[in-house]
């Protein structure tokens, strides 16, 4: 159930007051080239609407954000997440651009009370959810729902994007659009996908499933499941199939101990240091991505507390798995703890960020560069997975792999979790939205300034004529022997006999 439903007409009536107080947006300033759009921005959780409000609110108004998913089945709230709470604090400014009455606080008052909000410890996921919808339509961004990116081809002074389309009827076509801006805002996918180790590869989908995709957790019910990977993911999946009656659930892990987050989502880096990560050498930021890697994923207290209140959890610690595959209708495992059969098995292991495993950056991907194009670490830092993830720039834009050779690079931005390794946090995160999206706003925003200052004159669009205004100050023009300071202010005809009797 949703969890603002019969709360509505309060929250809604705030957001047409605070509406009303923003005013107008600015009038677009971009000029037109011709595109058929200046931004577009592929993804509407979220992220993608906080973009589409930051854009409008900048005078960028040319712009549309696409969604492959239907209405309802945007972003990961109700989909693919699985936390009971979101695990940042719930003070954290959130995706409102920098107006307050905007924020989640602001709508959970006006929706429950002051003092709901003052009880609540951290944003339950579903009441995000609902305030995400909320937002949505509160700020009057519109997602086209449905529409896919399959391809991007660079031009001379744009982008051609491939769309698949579905429409209401079921069927998909094609359409080509263009545009001078692309940002990929993909969530946690990014310029990638699910990483799956080697011992998944080759399992029957039946069987096997990453905590990336749409998992039907009420078929596990009497089940036994497998759950390999420790992080906040795998414990999120190990409750919730608990939850949903799975007899047991094996956690794998090979690090000796659960790595628990003190305090959840609270962060271990100052704001500032978050804030001006993407400004370190590629030698500071490669170093602590690489160490915070070794260190292990971490989960928090309440993941582990959610699923050890049930019979049925069991952890297994230092315990990889070396193969696994499926015999006699279930999934046999060779973990270094020993062999073991579950009904289903679950990859809690996180995401690679290589743009060239995604089919729609393929045209892309071998003309921009990923980190090991621009940083060779020393041996004892050596990390080939880190090493693909995209190389970016301060606004979150594509770079040329090769200097000179790909100037349509930085038209493309990366509002992902493939910015991490460049930005220090994974950008598209609630963490990440109140600044990250101000500053890619900012950075789009410039380029199409700057790019505007070297078309045409002739080309710019017409402005209003201008108008005289002198009948408004005829009369205070100084004339040689005439004091106009003393004649009375009435019609011209006095002015001039005023003038006269001087």
């Amino acid at each position: 159930m949703r969890a603002v439903a019969s709360y509505q007409p309060s929250s809604q009536e705030q957001a047409q007051l605070v509406m009303r107080h923003l005013g107008p947006d600015p009038a677009n300033w971009v000029r037109d080239t011709g595109v058929d759009h200046d931004v577009v921005v592929v993804g509407g959780g979220q992220s993608g609407i906080g973009i589409g409000f930051g854009l409008r609110r900048a005078g960028i108004s040319r712009f549309t954000v696409i969604d492959s998913a239907g209405p309802g089945e945007t972003g990961v709230w109700t989909t693919i997440a699985r936390m009971r709470t979101l695990r940042t604090p719930k003070r954290w400014p959130h995706p409102e651009f920098g107006f307050p009455e905007l924020s989640f606080q602001a709508w959970y008052e006006a929706a429950f009370s002051q003092a709901a909000y003052e009880e609540l410890g951290r944003i339950p996921r579903q009441a995000w959810a609902d305030y995400v919808d909320w937002f949505q339509r509160s700020a009057g961004v519109v997602v086209r729902h449905r529409t896919r990116l399959t391809g991007i081809t660079p031009a001379d002074k744009h982008l051609t994007l491939r769309l698949a389309v579905t429409d209401a009827t079921g069927t998909q076509f094609e359409v080509a659009e263009t545009a001078r801006k692309v940002v990929l805002a993909n969530g946690v996918e990014g310029t990638g996908g699910p990483y799956l180790p080697e011992s998944f590869i080759g399992l029957p989908r039946a069987f096997a499933a990453h905590t990336g995709d749409h998992i039907d957790f009420r078929a596990l019910r009497g089940r036994t499941v497998g759950v390999l990977g420790a992080g906040a993911s795998a414990l999120d999946a190990t409750g919730t199939a608990l939850e949903a009656g799975a007899s047991e659930v094996h956690l794998f892990t090979r690090r000796p101990d659960l790595i628990v987050q003190g305090t959840a989502g609270s962060g271990h880096q100052s704001l500032g240091r978050r804030e001006n990560f993407h400004r370190l050498s590629d030698a500071d930021r490669w170093q602590a991505k690489v160490l915070a890697a070794r260190s292990g994923r971490t989960c928090t207290i309440e993941s582990v507390q959610r699923a050890a209140a049930h019979p049925g959890f069991r952890v297994h610690l230092a315990a990889p798995w070396h193969a696994a595959s499926v015999e006699d209708g279930a999934v046999l495992v060779d973990a270094a703890d020993g062999f073991h059969r579950f009904d289903f098995v679950i990859a809690g292991t996180g995401y690679q960020y290589d743009p060239h495993t995604r089919s729609e950056l393929a045209e892309l991907a071998p003309h921009v560069a990923v980190w090991r194009d621009r940083y060779r670490p020393p041996a004892d830092l050596a990390d080939d997975a880190l090493g693909r993830y995209p190389y970016l720039g301060p606004g979150y834009e594509l770079v040329e792999r090769h200097r000179g050779s790909a100037p349509w690079a930085g038209r493309v931005h990366v509002f992902s979790a493939a910015s991490s390794l460049s930005f220090g946090i994974p950008v598209g995160d609630v963490q990440s939205l109140a600044t990250g999206i101000p500053r890619l706003v900012d950075a789009i925003g410039r380029d199409l300034f700057v790019e505007d200052l070297q078309l045409p004159a002739d080309s710019a669009p017409p402005t209003a004529q201008s108008r005289s205004c002198r009948a408004a100050y005829e009369h205070a023009i100084w004339k040689r022997g005439v004091d106009v300071t003393s004649a009375p202010r009435t019609d011209a005809n006095d002015r001039r006999r005023a003038a006269g009797s001087d």
